[in-house]
């Protein structure tokens, strides 16, 4: 391939500490070192020192700085990639999503009722039953369950269909809210209740949670509880090859859990965090509650495993339920429930009110980012950001768009010149194209993830999952399952869909690794130490059992991991997760052991035609790893252990 670079033998690195050379505890040759540095060079074996990479380059020349406790692993020609990175998660919330009883599959309207039937039936009369984040463009109906489905399949309880910012309720649980035909919401508060041709509302809420109270749902966890999910979720995250995590929406009860897991030498991936920011209330207290972040001992000590990068707040709602704010409407659609044929969204917050919450976080010296999913959110982030830079320079901050789907060929020439960078989740376009296709039609995806023309503009994109619920890279809402996100944006393949979305968009196999390494590496502010297999860098590494710059683009999505090292030391080994499924007893073993990292998204039984990549059918595995219940609240809790 032309983008492959040969190893020539000019090309070593060497690093040493102090004035004295030591070992090097570990060699790695006879590999395929993929460094991505500048040049994207490729060598053949690479010393570390501790935690950090010693020297990259040709066999004979690192080998010669074996010592007597220096280990040897000779790789037989397997790729080592940087450690990846993914640089929009939510891992708290995440890991408890399945805390109170193991939530199944749903695909369709029928499953999502048959879930609420069997919930009612393990619940007293009256109690709340809520659906989170199943969303509409991935049933095979594409709409929402109606207040009357609800009603019928759980007459006794108040029902809540959740589907990110948005909700379909039943009518006792609009009842019970205070919703009905004379409701108003308050002035100045994002929502939108829908209506029907009486006036009455159709139990479709956009913004709910700004004017409905949910109940806690089941019961709540200790925080020991949480802390050993957190840590099972992060020994997913690096048999998938994940390094690095951003949570990019972090409130004070999940910093102070990984705080605790730093202090205790836990953790296996380096954590950033952009902290929540709730935009609401009087504008001095938003702006002195920005303020306090950047006084945060995490924000100024910047710590290798674990800093506070920014914060994080919701510009507008969400293209998978209907409340994306774009730049012209979105149609009447039966989809998303919407009868305004002028509804373009929702804008959370005014332009006038963003300018100086960006602006006090900017003179904070934190990064600004706003989840932005509609191009007329994207639009209006923009022209804050170049509002301000006349006056303020804000690239150092590395300003951010969160998700940003939905761009136009001015936004995206304009985020390079202001130094705004984007982080963007592929998975989208993999699970949601057929369902955007039918809503807005081919050519007005023309700017969906233009990953291709960001490139080339110079811009920087960072590659992301958006994982929000469940374990499991591929089971997970949504999957963090970093391969998958690399073939989608290099085929721009979707289930259900055939064809790819605008193929002029597809980026390379070379740009697809930058995404997910030095790309997000820059986007988090670590690419001096990381993001590239570079001497002086910290070691965070893996090894594949595929040639992603070689093999047939349906085998990326199937990619394996064989090692994940983070720091210098072993994290993962596949290795030892095949000798512990060995020893380990149904339903002991840890996340992990499951394998459930490699189960399907449901296309995957289906014909060839609705899946691009249909090795990973061969990965099926759909347990709950939290529990063994389909349907009641109680679980068995699995035991920890270390691979």
């Amino acid at each position: 391939m032309e983008h492959l670079r040969s190893f020539i033998p000019v090309f070593v690195f060497s690093f040493i500490c102090g004035s004295v050379a030591a070992h090097p505890d570990l060699i790695l040759h006879h590999a395929r070192i993929v460094t991505v540095d500048e040049r994207f060079s490729i060598g053949q074996a690479m010393a570390i020192e501790g935690n950090r990479i010693v020297q990259v380059g040709g066999n004979e020349a690192v080998l010669k700085l074996k010592g007597p406790r220096t280990t040897l692993l000779d790789l037989k020609g397997r790729m080592v990639l940087p450690g990846l990175m993914d640089s929009h998660a939510h891992p708290l919330s995440a890991v408890m999503t399945e805390f109170d009883h193991p939530i199944p599959r749903m695909e369709s309207i029928g499953d999502v009722l048959a879930y609420i039937r069997a919930r009612a039936k393990v619940l007293k009369t009256g109690e709340w039953i809520v659906i989170q984040q199943v969303f509409i463009t991935r049933l095979r109906e594409q709409r929402y369950p109606t207040r009357a489905e609800l009603d019928r399949a759980a007459p006794g309880h108040p029902v809540v269909f959740r589907t990110g910012p948005d909700a379909s309720l039943n009518t006792l649980a609009l009842q019970l809210s205070g919703i009905d035909k004379d409701f108003k919401i308050a002035p100045g508060t994002p929502g939108r209740i829908e209506k029907d041709a009486q006036g009455g509302p159709t139990g479709i809420l956009r913004s709910f949670e700004h004017y409905v109270k949910l109940p806690s749902p089941g019961k709540e966890a200790t925080d020991s509880e949480k802390s050993q999910r957190l840590l099972q979720l992060f020994k997913d995250y690096n048999s998938v090859g994940l390094t690095s995590i951003c949570d990019r929406d972090a409130k004070e009860d999940a910093i102070g859990l990984y705080q605790e897991l730093r202090t205790n030498g836990a953790l296996t991936v380096r954590l950033s965090v952009s902290h929540h920011i709730d935009t609401a209330g009087p504008l001095a207290e938003i702006q002195a509650n920005i303020r306090r972040v950047a006084a945060h001992p995490l924000f100024r000590e910047k710590d290798d495993f674990l800093r506070i990068v920014g914060i994080k707040t919701y510009l507008d709602g969400g293209m998978l339920t209907g409340s994306a704010y774009m730049r012209e409407p979105w149609g009447v659609s039966d989809i998303y429930a919407i009868t305004d044929p002028n509804y373009r969204g929702v804008l959370f917050i005014p332009k006038e009110r963003l300018l100086p919450i960006v602006r006090t976080t900017v003179d904070s010296g934190l990064q600004f980012t706003a989840h932005s999913v509609g191009d007329g959110a994207v639009h209006t982030l923009l022209e804050v950001y170049e509002e301000i830079n006349k006056d303020i320079p804000i690239r150092q901050t590395r300003p951010c768009i969160t998700h940003a789907n939905f761009q136009s060929r001015e936004a995206v020439e304009k985020m390079p010149q202001l130094g705004v960078v984007v982080d963007i989740q592929p998975a989208w376009l993999y699970l949601d194209s057929r369902t955007l296709v039918k809503q807005f039609g081919y050519d007005r995806l023309r700017w969906f993830q233009p990953l291709k023309s960001i490139f080339e503009a110079g811009g920087i994109a960072g590659g992301g999952s958006d994982h929000m619920q469940k374990v499991g890279s591929l089971r997970s809402i949504n999957p963090y399952n970093p391969f998958l996100g690399m073939a989608t944006a290099i085929t721009r393949r979707a289930q259900w869909q055939k064809g790819a979305l605008h193929p002029e968009e597809a980026i390379t196999r070379e740009q697809a690794i930058r995404f997910y390494t030095m790309n997000n590496a820059y986007v988090l502010f670590k690419e001096d130490k990381l993001g590239s297999l570079e001497a002086g860098k910290l070691a965070d590494f893996v090894v594949l059992d595929t040639d992603l710059l070689a093999c047939p683009l349906d085998k990326i999505a199937s990619t394996q991991v064989l090692r994940t090292y983070v720091n210098g030391k072993l994290v993962f080994s596949a290795e030892a997760l095949k000798r512990a499924k060995k020893t380990s007893p149904e339903g002991t073993a840890d996340i992990s052991s499951r394998r459930h990292t490699r189960a399907p998204q449901p296309s995957l039984r289906d014909s060839a035609d609705s899946n691009p990549f249909p090795a990973l059918k061969r990965r099926a595995i759909l347990k709950c790893p939290f529990g063994t219940s389909a349907t009641g609240q109680s679980r068995v809790e699995p035991a920890l252990q270390s691979l």
